[in-house]
């Protein structure tokens, strides 16, 4: 095996430089966007139309007065600044209001729940990627033709309303990219005029681009660069439509790949010119969203095909490439690392840990895809998963968008089982019959079913609210261009929230779940087996948050914790995580679909344990929780190989919606050739998702005091990278004050 990896390209253009800095400047601040303004506008103005009709309409209207940008030295056609939104406008279509209100009425139980931060209210749409490939092969021209047949044959007046709907909005896309044809065709024709009829250097760009911008994406790509434009126009688009962080292009290697083996074997490009369009690409998807890093769009590469062969190519690299030769945050890049991947790639991915300035997530398709299956996914459609935003897993193009809905804070429910219903923070008693004191319990097992009777209880109320929220999102925000690339949305003749999506799955993240597992291996061994203290004792200890029982914390410190390759605690672990995944799948969408767990922490990690008294395991109160499954820092005394397996031991084959953790190593320590043996490691201990920091601490704590002197470090933070001192200052603190793995 090779010492490190060698780039198949090298670094930025001088060409790509200006753009990066042109964009820098562009991005932040974003110009006006007039989106919202025109939705209101044309709600008003198609006020005579069926409801259907006239939100279809509207999204049209919209959409084709976008604001039409050609941009200095491009090669690519098109902006759109989802942030530049200044106007406050009420949104005419606003469903998660109405959402919150009908969800509210039907559950009203748990708003206290929500107000002390057990759980989230609301729901989070985004976070798909859909056959945007379509388009590429068909044009939009052949997909307006498909859906125009389509609705000629329909059974029923849903489905001729929905291909209805589906024609309108793919003919504004057109009409769009039209208006950035008459715009680039008036700016030649005006060069001519000045300079007297003769041909301009810029003007010869320009005639390309028109020329570029008539064949896609309207007709079908032939070469590369076509294709990547198609994919880009589109995809603002689609974003136009549907506005949330975490929407995913997906895989972006495997579905662009035919076009540059093509022009590669033809000999129209090399794969030097293919870094370049590519280094422009993403430049641009920044540019959009430049000044928020938490909004993660992510581009997934490796991994196999449908058959389950290895789907690499130079593609993959270049891509992974690309990022890491450019100084920003978005979009993300991560990699599928198959079994029988190449040593380039594992090589590939221990380069981008090292020197990717932390902005590297490494997905293992063994652990993914197994888990996906058990929860009757196909392999076919397993095979083809991706990530939307930070790591929420799902077959491409194949989901509907509430895949990232509610968060819930696991050790906050515990907490409250243990003190009968009593918020150690606030000291606020919730009125529930079934929640008795701790005290009252006669053994470990009766406490532990009432902890998961009542996580039950909560955990099915917030899977009954994303009902509602997906009825309401049907009703109130139909997404009429993102169903006609959402496969079997077509077939059905419905949009993607009325039953059209082949997969009708939700995603919730449970929080702490290391934090909530070593607090009941505590309480089991210090209670029930070794008698080190009575269920008052340690209640009164909680409450006063260990002041005055410093003894008593020491040795629930020494009780051995997740992480440290102990049975007992890793087993328990292992129970908690197989009981919350049991709970989950219990649970079918109200089209028949699964609630999928996915364990990330994202920002939360001081957030959730600001909120939460001392616990039984010796934390104290306001100590962030775990990242991801990870065993919390307690838990790593024994080593990165050790504290790997407890994580493989846990049960993560029924985490069928990504399973993160987070791994930050010493800078001194982890270099490529241990990172490699690391990733290995991970793979065939069961891991699902690896990230984590390789930056010095000592920089860390430098940045920490002296921002302005450190404007551009990046830290992966749990599930997305961002500029470091950007964040919250307890983000900063939580970050710093990581485990780091050393020899």
């Amino acid at each position: 095996m090779k010492d490190s990896y060698k780039p198949l390209t090298s670094g930025p253009s001088p060409r790509i430089a200006r753009i990066a800095e042109a964009s820098r400047k562009r991005g932040d601040p974003q110009p006006h966007d007039p989106f919202i303004k025109d939705l209101a506008k044309g709600f008003e103005l198609y006020s005579g139309a069926s409801i259907r009709e006239r939100q279809a309409q509207t999204w049209a209207y919209a959409l084709e007065r976008l604001p039409v940008y050609i941009l200095p030295e491009c090669r690519l056609v098109g902006m759109r600044y989802h942030l530049g939104e200044k106007l406050h406008v009420p949104h005419p279509m606003e469903w998660n209001l109405s959402a919150e209100r009908l969800s509210s009425d039907a559950l009203p139980h748990d708003s206290e729940l929500v107000e002390i931060g057990a759980y989230s209210k609301g729901s989070i749409p985004g976070h798909v990627a859909w056959r945007w490939d379509w388009i590429l092969e068909k044009g939009v021209t052949g997909l307006l033709d498909d859906v125009v047949a389509r609705e000629s044959v329909a059974a029923d007046m849903s489905s001729r309303q929905f291909y209805h709907n589906v024609v309108t909005v793919l003919k504004a896309l057109l009409e769009w990219n039209n208006r950035h044809v008459s715009s680039m065709e008036a700016k030649l024709a005006a060069q001519g005029r000045e300079a007297g009829g003769k041909t301009v250097a810029d003007g010869a760009g320009l005639v390309d681009l028109i020329d570029l911008s008539r064949r896609v994406p309207a007709y079908p790509a032939t070469t590369f660069r076509e294709a990547v434009q198609s994919f880009y126009l589109q995809y603002l688009a689609v974003m136009s439509e549907n506005p949330y962080g975490g929407n995913s292009p997906g895989r972006l290697d495997y579905y662009l790949w035919p076009y540059l083996e093509k022009d590669l074997k033809w000999g129209r490009c090399t794969l030097q010119d293919a870094r370049e369009l590519i280094d422009e690409l993403l430049i641009y998807l920044d540019e959009r969203i430049h000044d928020a890093d938490g909004w993660v769009e992510a581009i997934v590469v490796g991994g196999c095909h449908p058959d389950g062969s290895p789907a690499i190519n130079p593609l993959t690299f270049i891509l992974v490439e690309s990022i890491i030769g450019l100084r920003q945050t978005h979009p993300s890049v991560y990699i599928r690392l198959p079994d029988d991947a190449p040593d380039e790639l594992t090589q590939l991915a221990s380069y981008y840990i090292k020197h990717g300035r932390n902005r590297a997530q490494i997905f293992s398709d063994r652990a993914i895809m197994a888990a996906m299956q058990s929860y009757g996914m196909p392999a076919m459609d397993a095979s083809m998963y991706c990530c939307g935003g930070c790591m929420e897993i799902s077959p491409h193009g194949k989901n509907s968008d509430l895949l990232f809905a509610a968060k819930h804070n696991i050790p906050k429910t515990l907490e409250l089982v243990l003190t009968g219903g009593r918020c150690l923070k606030t000291g606020r008693r919730l009125r529930w019959e079934n929640l008795r004191p701790f005290t009252a319990y006669d053994n470990f097992g009766e406490l532990y079913e009432a902890f998961i009777s009542e996580l039950r209880r909560e955990l099915t109320t917030v899977f009954a609210r994303l009902d509602i929220h997906s009825a309401t999102m049907a009703a109130r925000r139909p997404v009429y261009l993102l169903s006609s690339m959402v496969e079997d949305c077509l077939d059905r003749g419905r949009e993607l929230h009325d039953g059209g999506a082949r997969y009708h799955d939700y995603g919730t993240t449970p929080l702490g779940i290391a934090n909530a597992s070593d607090a009941l291996y505590a309480v089991k061994r210090a209670v029930f087996e070794d008698r080190l203290c009575t269920a008052q004792e340690l209640l009164v200890a909680l409450e006063a948050n260990f002041e005055g029982h410093k003894d008593l914390r020491a040795k629930l410190l020494a009780t051995a914790k997740y992480g440290q390759g102990d049975p007992g605690a890793d087993g328990m672990a292992r129970r908690v995580l197989e009981d919350i995944c049991s709970i989950y799948s219990e649970y079918r969408t109200r089209w028949g679909g699964r609630v999928k767990p996915i364990i990330f922490t994202f920002l939360w990690a001081p957030e959730m344990g600001a909120i939460l008294g001392g616990s039984a395991d010796g934390r104290l109160a306001g100590t962030p929780i775990a990242q991801g499954i990870t065993p919390q820092r307690l838990g790593m005394s024994r080593g990165i190989t050790t504290a790997i397996a407890s994580v493989g031991n846990v049960g993560l084959e029924k985490v069928s919606g990504g399973a993160s953790t987070m791994w930050d190593l010493d800078s001194n320590w982890a270099n490529e050739e241990t990172i490699t043996a690391i990733l290995k490691t991970f793979q065939d201990m069961g891991g699902q998702i690896f990230q984590g920091n390789t930056t010095d601490v000592g920089e860390l704590k430098a940045a920490f005091k002296d921002p302005e002197s450190h404007p551009e470090l990046l830290v992966r933070v749990g599930g997305f990278s961002a500029v470091f001192v950007n964040l919250d200052r307890n983000v900063q603190r939580e970050i710093i004050e990581r485990h780091r793995h050393r020899a």
